[in-house]
C-alpha cells in the first residue's frame, strides 16, 4: 500500500513560508537546510492534509496564528542548534 501523493504535512507549508520570509535559504547551503527543516518539523506536531485549500477554508484564524507562532519558535530553536554546531566545528583542535 502507498499513501496518496497529495497527502502532506500542512506544517511544511508554514515552515517554507517562514524560511523564505527570513531568507534562511540564502544563509545556509542545501545540506544544512535539509537538516534544518528536519529539526524544525520534528519539533512540531504533524498536521496531515490532502488539499491546502481545505485548511485555508476550515482552519480558524486563531489556530493558524498559533501554528505560525509554533513554527517561529521551532525555527529559532533550530537556528540556535545550528549556531552551536557551527561554533563547535570552528574550534581549533
Amino acid at each position: 500500500m502507498r499513501l496518496h501523493d497529495d497527502i502532506h504535512n500542512f506544517y511544511e507549508k508554514i515552515v517554507v513560508e517562514e524560511i523564505i520570509k527570513r531568507k534562511l535559504d540564502k544563509i545556509y547551503n542545501e545540506d544544512v537546510m535539509a537538516d534544518f527543516c528536519c529539526t524544525v518539523l520534528n519539533q512540531l506536531p504533524p498536521r496531515y492534509i490532502r488539499y491546502d485549500v481545505d485548511m485555508a477554508f476550515y482552519l480558524p484564524q486563531s489556530e493558524r496564528i498559533h501554528m505560525e507562532e509554533r513554527v517561529q519558535t521551532a525555527i529559532d530553536v533550530a537556528i540556535t542548534q545550528i549556531s552551536k554546531k557551527k561554533d563547535l566545528n570552528d574550534q581549533p583542535t
